[in-house]
């Protein structure tokens, strides 16, 4: 998805005269028990909060809280299993029978059914809409016609998409896609009432869902208030009275916030206190395996950077950069050094390859510096890594990448940072394609998959190909791994697409990383998903 943001703070101080307790545990935030509230640091999302619109991890927090799909990720194990699904059948893997279950309803009352599904994938789909999330629908019959790659749109539905009766519809996709009901847990599939189309201006102020709480309030630049909706029926029902999303510029602020007692919960511990936060935290920190690629992308957009000779270039800086000094001297063990595309948590058995990326994602300054002068050389000159400046993490392993560069190339200007003020603005210049460089590119899974790792970052047009990298040979790889019925070999199909990527070096791998988190003494049964998000209904208030 969520094009990993991990850009998750804003100041408490430049929000404090907005809300008197925001900050802090007092007010409401101060109850105990059940219906105590959680105060988490968090980033304003880069857009309205649609289901569809959302590629990011903040925004995505939210939507995992007010809304369920027909899937659910295991918040330990990651694996897909049945939430609004009665049941998912095919014969073919094309065809696919959904069978919604009774009892649901939207925070309104409105009965969640079959067309809330159909009507929601629909707009999500359609060009007209704009939604970021579209491409997710693309095996979808009839996403052509909808959404096509130029011109107009030449329907306003998708032919595949069929409601029997309330509780049931129809998929049909556009070709074999074995394993496409495990990616059913993503919010872009998250059903829509028909408030949603009966007034979308209203619903995107207050969103309504079917999740366990409930958006109250959300205020940019400050916070959003979310409250325990005691009429869920899922099994999933919230442990506390409800979160309070406070908004931080810079996560090292949050974290004295969380020392000084003043917040509950930051999940992501800032690298400059990583050396710190045992003594500080003790039990309260955690520290485990998350499904987070950190990669350099490359604005292929670019002709100064998509040339003949460019892989050799892209490969010459993955040899500069010494990645295990890095991560033990920056991150203090919460991050490893990168040997494929994907993520160790997946396991060998799910594409997990250390072995795959091999010598070129090894530190060698002297076949680096061959390399890029064999390529062409660097363009313009130097390299400028773009990266968003409200985190104070991101300046720190930037400045450590470009001054590994640097000594390789034997160049104290080969490499610089660039710095943009917020994540927002970061993501609004990639959209725009005015990245002058490689800039930071870091994946969440969205579902537990090789594919997710692999076709939303490098297939064509796809939705999360920032760089828009293309390669007939990886795509058509992809389309081969998604028609395989038997999981084993759609894995090593799917590992011979990312071989793809490695020969040209689409992106670089830089590490693995960890999912970190802090929280306060009030707070108890904390725990991160693997992908690295609190599983804020399990949190409970003392």
């Amino acid at each position: 998805m969520r094009g990993a943001t991990h850009a998750k703070w804003a100041a408490c101080a430049a929000v404090v005269t907005l809300m008197a307790t925001g900050c802090g545990g007092g007010g409401d935030s101060g109850a105990g028990g059940a219906d105590g509230i959680v105060t988490s640091s968090w980033t304003d999302p880069q857009n309205p909060l649609e289901p569809a619109n959302t590629n990011e991890v903040q925004g995505g927090k939210v939507l995992d809280m007010i809304f369920r799909g027909l899937k659910k990720y295991d918040p330990k194990t990651g694996a897909a299993t049945d939430m609004l699904a009665e049941r998912i059948e095919t014969t073919d893997s094309v065809n696919f029978t959904v069978t919604v279950k009774d009892g649901w309803t939207f925070s309104n009352g409105e009965k969640v059914t079959a067309r809330s599904f159909v009507d929601a994938w629909n707009y999500g789909a359609h060009l007209k809409n704009n939604q970021k999330n579209a491409y997710f629908f693309g095996y979808i019959e009839g996403y052509e016609q909808v959404h096509p790659a130029s011109g107009t749109a030449r329907a306003e539905t998708m032919s595949g998409l069929k409601v029997v009766d309330d509780r049931t519809f129809t998929v049909k996709l556009s070709q074999k896609f074995s394993t496409w009901p495990d990616t059913l847990g993503y919010s872009a599939f998250a059903p829509l009432p028909k408030a949603f189309f009966d007034d979308h201006d209203a619903w995107l102020a207050k969103p309504i869902g079917n999740g366990p709480y409930t958006l109250q309030s959300y205020r940019k630049g400050s916070k959003a208030e979310l409250r325990r909706w005691d009429a869920y029926n899922g099994p999933d029902k919230a442990q506390n009275g409800g979160i309070d999303l406070i908004v931080y510029t810079d996560n090292n602020t949050a974290y004295t916030d969380l020392i000084a007692g003043n917040i509950d919960l930051v999940d992501d511990i800032p690298a400059a206190q990583l050396k710190n936060v045992r003594a500080d935290l003790g039990d309260r920190y955690i520290n485990q395996p998350a499904g987070i690629l950190q990669t350099l992308a490359f604005p292929f957009y670019d002709k100064a950077w998509n040339t003949p000779d460019g892989a050799m270039v892209r490969k010459g800086l993955s040899m500069a950069i010494n990645r295990q000094q890095i991560t033990d001297t920056i991150f203090q063990k919460t991050r490893t050094p990168a040997r494929d595309w994907t993520s160790p948590v997946l396991g060998p058995e799910g594409g997990s390859d250390h072995a795959l990326c091999g010598e070129v994602c090894e530190y060698d300054p002297a076949e680096a510096k061959r390399l890029i002068a064999e390529g062409g050389g660097l363009p313009g000159g130097q390299v400028k890594i773009t990266y968003n400046a409200d985190t104070g993490s991101h300046k720190d392993w930037v400045d450590a990448v470009c001054n590994s560069i640097n000594n390789a190339l034997g160049n104290d200007r080969a490499c610089v940072g660039r710095p943009v003020g917020t994540f927002a603005d970061f993501r609004n210049k990639i959209g725009e394609k005015e990245m002058p460089g490689p800039f930071r590119a870091g994946w969440q899974m969205d579902y537990p998959l090789i594919q997710n790792f692999l076709q939303p970052l490098y297939y064509t047009n796809a939705s999360s190909n920032d760089g828009k990298w293309t390669n007939k040979k990886f795509d058509d790889l992809v389309d081969r791994a998604n028609a395989e019925s038997d999981q084993a070999r759609a894995v090593e199909t799917f590992k011979q697409a990312e071989e793809v990527v490695r020969d040209e070096m689409a992106a670089i791998p830089l590490w693995y990383q960890n999912g970190s988190a802090g929280y306060s003494e009030r707070l108890s049964g904390v725990a991160l998903n693997p992908f690295s998000v609190p599983v804020y209904n399990e949190i409970k208030v003392d």
